[in-house]
């Protein structure tokens, strides 16, 4: 109830001014006179009470309880016409109170009327406290917050009339803080919203201008509007809606009887109030709101179409997100009246709005619960209340992407047991360490396999996953990580894919480089999310440096076998490549062998299981050697017989004589 609109006050200006037409003149017809009518016309006055008499009626129509709203009619003095006591608080008892004060006089001789003393009097009902503060401050559980809203129905000059006013109210409010603090029957006013409503006929123009809501003080924000007389109804229904939170609906295609011929029908359409709640609970699905603006109106309203009638029995109720108590806005037009009565025999009406992807879905129900109209939300999506779905389910709904194991192992591993608690003991201790490990063990945690790489290859990355759970790694913990690590950089350096299951992995082309590339990244925010003791530390350094580095754990079993695997593979990127006038390489697989054992007892020799010295990798070190034994070569014959200095002569024996072929050798058959 700690709100502005719990406590609303109504100032209305009773002043001679208010006692003129508006201008606006109304038809009417008598089927008994043949005789024409003149036009009448209705006064500020009565505009403004039959306006706010209607703001009245809405409120209290969705707020049957905790909205008071009170009224007080400001002329020579103020008349206080209702209190914040329930019995007074209806539209039967402010009416009789309106009709015995009725249209002010048009002509006067006295000089003291004025609003002020409506203000004043408003101010004064804002701190005196309802029968709900009462109660809290007997309670004295929660603190009690006073807040409030004044509306006055006023008429000023200008802009200069509106701000002295706006002052003077300043004023008063503070005075009434001050004499609050010393009196025990009153409440200091925490916070006010003054909404000032300039009202002149409808064939003047005012000079004052609208101004949206500023803050005056830190107690105190108002806001100003200039209406004709004849719109004041539509204006303060434009502002119901966000000073009680409400939304409005229209309900579109009502097959409805004609009312002259019974036998024909038409559509029409009712415009309603109900919370906002209706509407925000499908913010963010699949469904649009269809927004639009109502002709003579300033507010949006969604409109839903009418679908075919149901009974409200008990097998056909549907769940539902929300409800909200409706009313009409026009409460006397014949379609609202038909729709009512409708509802109120026991029928319910579905309503349809347009989904995004196409089509239309239900997604509201009018219905009456004990005599009044409410509009539930359904529920459009999955209902709890059906099945669930079946784990084997595939397309469609993708639930066999989610990692329901893995989400089971993760509740074993959390399972609390309530313990008997002991004076050594700190209360809830364990809860909150067991809080702390939860909150470290789902930091990372991808909900769906398709988000994931690291736990779609947990056969190679298994003791990962399993040890750096420990709040502390032991030293054959790290090894063993390590181990598993080294591994994994091997099959990189032998440029293996992943075999991936196809779950809509954000890969470019699922190419190889791009899949150690993001399993390098996950693993790492894995172990850095896992723990900060020192094993963890090493881990994660490991984890860097293969990343930065590239390396290839090999082990001494498989030594030989790789090298040898690398040099049969150097032979035949050779035999493809060379040319067969090439010379015969000197550089066989027993040298490799031989480099490749060096290299490793090397690495063995110095603690480090890595090969490769700095940024290189077993493919640049063999590479290397390569190079180095190419350059062991014997050097062409030609530069080797020629003298120092002098250029080798190619091919000396071409264009000699046949009988200047060598001894032993045939000559060429051509």
């Amino acid at each position: 109830m700690n709100e502005f609109n719990h406590k609303t006050v109504f100032v209305l200006d009773h002043t001679p001014y208010f006692g003129i037409s508006c201008e606006s003149p109304i038809d009417c017809d008598f089927i008994k006179s043949k005789a024409p009518i003149p036009p009448i016309s209705k006064s500020l006055w009565t505009c403004a009470v039959e306006a706010s008499v209607e703001y009245c009626r809405i409120a209290w129509d969705l707020f049957p309880s905790g909205k008071l709203i009170r009224f007080v009619v400001s002329d020579t003095a103020a008349h206080i016409v209702n209190t914040w006591n329930v019995s007074t608080q209806s539209l039967t008892h402010v009416m009789n109170a309106m009709s015995m004060v009725g249209v002010p006089p048009r002509q006067t001789q006295a000089n003291d009327y004025s609003v002020i003393h409506g203000l004043r009097a408003a101010i004064e009902a804002l701190a005196e406290p309802t029968d709900f503060q009462k109660e809290q401050l007997a309670g004295k559980e929660h603190a009690v917050y006073n807040l409030g809203r004044v509306i006055c129905i006023t008429s000023a000059r200008d802009d200069a009339s509106m701000k002295s006013l706006e002052d003077i109210f300043r004023t008063v409010l503070v005075q009434q803080n001050t004499i609050s603090a010393n009196h025990k029957d009153y409440l200091n006013i925490d916070r006010c919203h003054l909404v000032i409503i300039n009202l002149y006929p409808a064939n003047m123009e005012s000079m004052v201008n609208n101004r949206s809501l500023i803050d005056i003080s830190p107690i105190l924000k108002s806001e100003i509007h200039s209406n004709k007389a004849n719109r004041i109804s539509n204006k303060l229904t434009h502002l119901i809606l966000p000073h009680f939170d409400l939304a409005s609906t229209t309900v579109t295609g009502i097959p409805m009887k004609e009312e002259q011929n019974a036998s024909s029908s038409a559509n029409y359409d009712v415009e309603i109030f109900h919370g906002s709640k209706a509407h925000s609970v499908f913010l963010g699905t699949e469904l649009v709101l269809p927004h639009s603006i109502k002709d003579g109106s300033d507010y949006e309203t969604v409109t839903l179409k009418w679908c075919t009638p149901r009974s409200c029995g008990s097998s056909e109720m549907q769940p539902c997100l929300a409800q909200c108590r409706v009313t009409p806005v026009d409460v006397t037009s014949r379609p609202s009246s038909c729709l009512i009565n409708f509802l109120l025999n026991g029928r319910s009406v579905l309503l349809e709005m347009p989904k995004k992807s196409g089509g239309k879905i239900t997604s509201h129900l009018l219905s009456a619960h004990g005599g009044e109209i409410f509009i539930h939300s359904l529920n459009t999506a999955r209902s709890c209340l059906e099945e669930p779905p079946s784990i084997s389910e595939g397309g469609g709904g993708r639930v066999t992407d989610y990692r329901i194991n893995d989400f089971g192992q993760l509740m074993q591993m959390h399972r609390i047991v309530p313990l008997k608690p002991i004076p050594e003991r700190t209360m809830d201790e364990n809860l909150m360490k067991m809080r702390a490990k939860l909150g470290k063990n789902s930091r990372y945690w991808p909900l769906t396999l398709g988000t994931t790489i690291l736990y779609n290859v947990r056969q190679f990355v298994e003791p990962i996953l399993v040890l750096t759970h420990k709040p502390e790694l032991t030293e054959e913990d790290v090894l063993q990580c390590q181990k598993t690590i080294f591994q994994l950089a091997t099959l990189e350096g032998r440029q293996e894919s992943l075999a991936l299951p196809n779950m809509g992995h954000r890969l470019k082309g699922n190419k190889r480089e791009e899949q150690y590339r993001l399993l390098w990244a996950e693993l790492e925010l894995y172990v850095s999310n896992s723990g900060t003791s020192p094993g963890h530390k090493a881990v994660l350094k490991c984890i860097r440096d293969c990343r930065s580095r590239a390396p290839i754990e090999i082990s001494d079993k498989d030594d030989a076998a790789a090298a040898a695997a690398e040099a049969h593979r150097a032979s035949v990127i050779r035999a493809t490549t060379d040319s067969p006038m090439s010379p015969p390489h000197t550089m066989t697989a027993a040298v490799v062998d031989s480099s490749v054992a060096a290299l490793l007892a090397g690495s063995s020799r110095s603690g480090k299981k890595l090969l490769g010295s700095g940024t290189k990798s077993l493919f640049d070190i063999l590479a290397t050697a390569e190079r180095t034994q190419s350059q062991k070569r014997i050097d062409f014959s030609g530069r080797l017989c020629t003298p120092h200095g002098q250029v080798a002569k190619l091919y000396p024996n071409l264009g000699m004589k046949e009988d200047a072929t060598p001894q032993g050798r045939q000559p060429d058959v051509k």
